[in-house]
C-alpha cells in the first residue's frame, strides 16, 4: 500500500528523557550543598546513614568523649561541643568500614569565636584520612560535604581538627552524615545521572501523507558532532609529526598547549618576546576546528616564572609590575577572541610569588585588566587537588570558594570560571570526587576538569582509574568539559600520563580513551525499525546528528535529515515527504 501512496511524511519528534531510576530498595546519592551559614543545621543527608544518633537526640548515644565534649542545646537543637585545647578535644564517632565500599561524609559545624577552618578525619588501624574541610564561623552553622575510602576492612574512629581556631573557642557539631554504597551502587548513580544530564530520548514517528503511521521504516542515525567538550593537551611535536597529527585530530576538538603559551616559554630572554611556535599551534587547531584554553597568562608558582624572574627583588615591586603587565597586554592581545578560555593567575591558591609582590588584591586586578583586554573569552581560576586529594588543605573546596568570594570582595565582578585540575595518584577517592564537586557547583560557576591525569605509579590499574575517573566527572551535571593532561613529546614521554606510545600506538589508557569516545559518538551508528505505530525510540547523547529513513517498500534513495539534539530541549518535530 505504501508505494502506491504519492509522498510520505517523516516526522521527528524530540523529546526529553528523565533516564532510569534505581531499585526502589536502593538509596540515591544525595547532590545537594549548600555553602549559606545557616541559624539551624539541615537534618543530616541520608537520614544519618550508619551514623548513630547523628542529631544528638538521644544525648551520646553512638558518641566517646575526649577531652572537655559536652552536649550543648539551643532552640530545641542539641550538637557536641568540643573546648579545643591543643586540638586535644572530640568528639569521636565508631565505624566498622568495609574497604570495596565507597562512603560519601556530611556534617554542620559552628565555632563559639571568630572562625576556622575544621577538618573531618577517620582513623583507621593503619592510618588516618581526611574526610574533608569545612570554614565554620561564630553564629550560624557552616555544611560539610567529603567522602572517604579505606584500603582495608576493620574499625575507624571520626573525629574533627582546627589548626587556626582560637584555643579559648569552641568546635560545635550536628547532622552528622556517613553513607556506604556498594560499587555496584555506585556505577547506578553513574548511569542515572549520565542518562539524565548527557542524553535525550529521540522519538522517530513516520507516516504517509495522510498521517497513518508506517512500520518497518529502517531509520539509521550517525553523528557528526558531539557536544561534551573532551579532549587532551598537545606539545609543539605535533607541527612536525604527521602521525601525532592524525592521532589526535582524528580524536579530538578541544586542546590546551601544555607549555607552550606560558610566559616562560614565549619570553625565554628578557625583553626577546617569541610567539613563533605559539603561532603555529594556534593556526593548526584552528584549520582543523579544534577550540583551545589558554593556558596560562601568569602563574603564582615561583618556579615556573621566566629563568630571569625566578629570583626578583620583592622591594621592587613596580618594575615587577610593569614585566606582568606587559606580559598580560601582549599574549592577551595576540590571542584576543581566538581561544574559549584563559587561565589568568594559575595556582593561587597554593602559590602567592605575584602577590608577596604586588599585594593580596594582584589576582583581582589581572582578572579584571585581562576581562578588559578580552572581554568575551571566558577566564578560569585553574588549580590541583581540589577534587582529587582530600588532605590539601589549602585548594580544597572551601578555599576555592573562599578565594572567588575574595576576588569578588577585592572588585572583579567579570566573568569567571572553575578549572579543577585533578591529577590523580594511587588513591582514588570517588567520594570526595564527586563530593568536591558539589560543593564547587555551589558558586554557579562554569566548572571544567582542565588537566586530567592518573600517575601511572597506579601501574597496571593506570587505565582503570582513568576510566573510572572519567565517567565519574562526565556523570556530574556540574562537569562543562574535560581535558587529560597527556601531551607526549615522541622519544621523551608525558609528563605522568600517555595515551600512547611514540609512535601512537595506543598505550591502555589510550584504549580507555577510544572506547569512552566511540561510546559518546555512537560510533558505528544507531539502527531501529519503527514499531506498528510507525515508532521508532532511542537516547541519544547531546550533539549533532543526522538521520537516514527508508522504506523497503518504496524503492527510493533514504531520506536524509539533519537534527540536533540538546539538553532541556523543546519537542521539535521535522517533516520530510518522499514522493513515489
Amino acid at each position: 500500500m505504501a508505494a502506491r501512496m504519492p509522498f510520505i511524511s517523516l516526522m521527528i519528534l524530540i523529546i526529553i528523557s528523565a533516564g532510569n531510576y534505581i531499585n526502589a530498595h536502593e538509596v540515591p546519592y544525595d547532590y545537594s550543598f549548600t555553602h549559606e551559614c545557616l541559624a539551624k543545621p539541615l537534618k543530616p543527608q541520608y537520614g544519618g546513614g550508619i551514623a548513630v544518633n547523628p542529631e544528638l537526640n538521644e544525648g551520646c548515644r553512638g558518641w566517646s568523649q575526649t577531652g572537655n565534649t559536652k552536649i550543648g542545646s539551643k532552640d530545641g537543637n542539641n550538637y557536641f561541643v568540643a573546648s579545643v585545647i591543643n586540638n586535644q578535644s572530640s568528639p569521636v564517632h565508631k565505624f566498622y568500614l568495609h574497604h570495596d565500599k565507597l562512603y560519601p561524609f556530611s556534617g554542620w559545624f559552628q565555632v563559639s569565636k571568630g572562625k576556622a577552618f575544621i577538618e573531618a578525619i577517620f582513623k583507621t588501624q593503619t592510618y588516618e584520612v581526611t574526610a574533608g574541610f569545612v570554614a565554620a564561623q561564630e553564629g550560624c552553622w557552616t555544611m560539610l560535604k567529603g567522602g572517604i575510602v579505606v584500603n582495608a576492612s576493620g574499625p575507624a574512629e571520626l573525629y574533627f581538627k582546627s589548626v587556626d581556631i582560637d584555643p579559648t573557642a569552641e568546635i560545635w557539631v550536628d547532622s552528622i552524615s556517613l553513607q556506604p554504597f556498594t560499587q555496584q551502587e555506585w556505577k547506578c548513580h553513574q548511569d542515572q545521572s549520565m542518562q539524565k544530564v548527557r542524553k535525550t530520548k529521540v522519538k522517530f514517528h513516520v507516516v504517509d501523507n495522510q498521517g497513518r503511521p508506517l512500520p518497518n521504516a529502517k531509520v539509521s542515525i550517525k553523528q557528526t558532532r558531539l557536544d561534551f567538550p573532551f579532549g587532551t593537551a598537545i606539545t609543539e611535536h605535533i607541527l612536525n609529526n604527521t602521525a601525532y597529527q592524525n592521532w589526535f585530530t582524528s580524536r579530538f576538538k578541544y586542546t590546551v598547549f601544555e607549555n607552550e603559551m606560558k610566559w616562560y616559554f614565549n619570553e625565554k630572554v628578557r625583553g626577546v618576546v617569541d610567539y613563533s611556535v605559539t603561532d603555529a599551534m594556534v593556526q593548526f587547531a584552528k584549520s582543523h576546528g579544534v577550540a583551545i584554553r589558554g593556558h596560562t597568562v601568569l602563574w603564582e608558582d615561583r618556579n615556573f616564572q621566566p629563568p630571569w624572574l625566578i629570583d626578583f627583588p620583592i622591594n621592587r615591586s613596580e618594575e615587577y609590575r610593569a614585566l606582568t603587565d606587559s606580559r598580560v597586554h601582549s599574549v592577551m592581545n595576540r590571542y584576543k577572541g581566538q581561544l574559549i578560555h584563559w587561565d589568568v593567575v594559575n595556582e593561587n591558591l597554593h602559590h602567592w610569588f605575584i602577590q608577596d609582590i604586588l599585594g593580596k588584591n594582584s589576582s583581582a586586578v589581572y582578572y579584571k585588566k585581562a576581562h578588559e583586554i578580552d572581554p568575551n573569552t571566558l577566564l578560569f581560576l585553574n588549580e590541583y587537588m581540589t577534587v582529587e586529594k582530600s588532605g590539601d588543605r589549602r585548594a580544597s573546596p572551601w578555599k576555592y570558594l573562599q578565594k572567588i568570594w575574595e576576588m569578588r570582595e577585592q572588585g572583579y565582578t567579570g566573568p569567571l570560571g572553575i578549572g579543577a585540575q585533578a591529577h590523580f595518584g594511587a588513591v582514588m577517592n570517588l567520594p570526595y570526587l564527586r563530593a568536591s564537586i558539589d560543593v564547587l557547583d555551589s558558586a554557579k560557576l562554569p566548572i571544567w576538569i582542565s588537566e586530567l591525569d592518573v600517575n601511572n605509579i597506579t601501574g597496571s590499574n593506570q587505565a582503570c582509574y582513568l576510566e573510572q575517573i572519567i565517567r565519574e566527572l562526565h556523570a556530574h551535571r556540574a562537569v562543562q568539559g574535560i581535558l587529560m593532561w597527556s601531551a607526549i613529546t615522541p622519544g621523551v614521554g608525558c609528563w605522568r600520563m600517555c595515551l600512547t606510545d611514540s609512535n601512537f600506538k595506543n598505550l591502555p589508557t589510550g584504549d580507555v580513551v577510544d572506547k569512552i569516545i566511540a561510546e559518546w559518538t555512537h560510533a558505528g551508528g544507531v539502527q531501529g525499525t519503527t514499531n506498528a505505530n510507525g515508532c521508532f525510540e532511542t537516547p541519544l547523547f547531546h550533539g549533532d546528528y543526522e538521520a537516514s529513513i527508508s522504506l523497503p517498500t518504496v524503492n527510493k534513495q533514504p531520506v536524509l535529515q539533519k537534527f540536533k539534539v540538546v539538553p532541556n530541549g523543546k519537542a521539535e518535530v521535522v517533516v520530510v515527504k518522499i514522493c513515489t
